[in-house]
């Protein structure tokens, strides 16, 4: 059309080509449709706020532990907050923002060593530690609570342990300093899952700094960190299926000592039908004139 422009006129080219003459004049534009995007949001006390201080919130809302919400579940709880906003603004706010349940991933510091073998051959007590994170629910108050376990994987022996209503990244630094400085810890090697505390660079600091070597099971494969998947499955049918916990203290109480009678009166086939603490105390004096011939 451009090439017979100057020769005939604009209507007649747009009858040839089958075309409105309107068609011939228009301009694209840059600019979408429609009305532009709200720049601030309500709230039901009536004030108005820009909509970064919703991105604070929902941010805020996104980073606490195991909260892995969508644009619909993060509407509700800015709801609660008291914003008068529906879900297709929070989600336009969160996909901007790269906060979608698709874009929103843990960023850690560093490469991780993924473990080499499945089986842990550990020789002796404190070479080969692991830990991990259960689910507890708790009846009386219709809620779940996180359980960390450590175990030594020579002795099965329950080294340590946390119940908590959430597990963040300081709790598994604090349990594993009451282990250190209460055990030997030499050449350590501690296994563990991907979960979001155990990736943590302050977790990861705080054990390079101990000179613990840490490894990760791929993911997916729960069958890496066996032991204590073991361990929980007992408590699981031992415990947790056996009892109804009307309160958090009283499964705190209850794991605790369950815990205790593991270690003192469990006997394990693996163990030669030994229990955790038996087979501890026998290579305690080893470990003890070890220390002592090292220091």
């Amino acid at each position: 059309m451009i090439k017979y422009k100057q020769m005939v006129p604009v209507q007649w080219l747009c009858t040839w080509v089958g075309v409105s003459r309107s068609s011939w004049y228009y301009t694209g534009s840059d600019n979408k449709p429609g009305r532009k995007p709200s720049t601030h949001t309500f709230r039901a006390d009536g004030s108005l706020v820009e909509n970064r201080e919703v991105v604070k919130q929902i941010r805020s809302i996104l980073s606490q532990e195991f909260i892995c919400y969508g644009y619909e579940k993060v509407t509700w709880e800015l709801h609660d907050l008291g914003f008068i906003i529906n879900k297709k603004k929070v989600y336009r706010l969160m996909s901007e923002a790269h906060l979608l349940l698709t874009t929103n991933r843990i960023s850690t510091y560093g490469k991780r060593a993924f473990v080499q073998s499945r089986k842990v051959d550990a020789s002796y007590p404190m070479q080969h530690l692991t830990m991990d994170i259960k689910y507890v629910y708790i009846h009386g108050e219709k809620r779940n609570v996180y359980l960390l376990t450590v175990m030594d994987v020579f002795t099965r022996k329950v080294l340590a342990h946390c119940l908590k209503p959430s597990i963040r990244q300081y709790d598994v630094v604090l349990l594993l300093e009451g282990i250190i400085s209460r055990y030997w810890t030499k050449n350590i090697v501690i296994r563990n899952d991907n979960g979001s505390q155990f990736i943590a660079h302050s977790v990861r600091r705080y054990l390079k700094d101990r000179r613990i070597s840490q490894e990760f099971t791929h993911i997916a494969t729960p069958e890496e960190n066996a032991y204590i998947e073991a361990l929980h499955s007992t408590l699981e049918r031992e415990v947790i299926q056996r009892y109804w916990f009307d309160s958090f203290y009283y499964a705190k109480w209850k794991i605790r000592d369950y815990y205790r009678v593991y270690n003192a009166k469990r006997k394990h086939r693996s163990l030669n039908r030994k229990t955790p603490d038996q087979i501890w105390n026998t290579h305690k004096k080893i470990m003890l004139t070890s220390q002592f011939l090292l220091n």
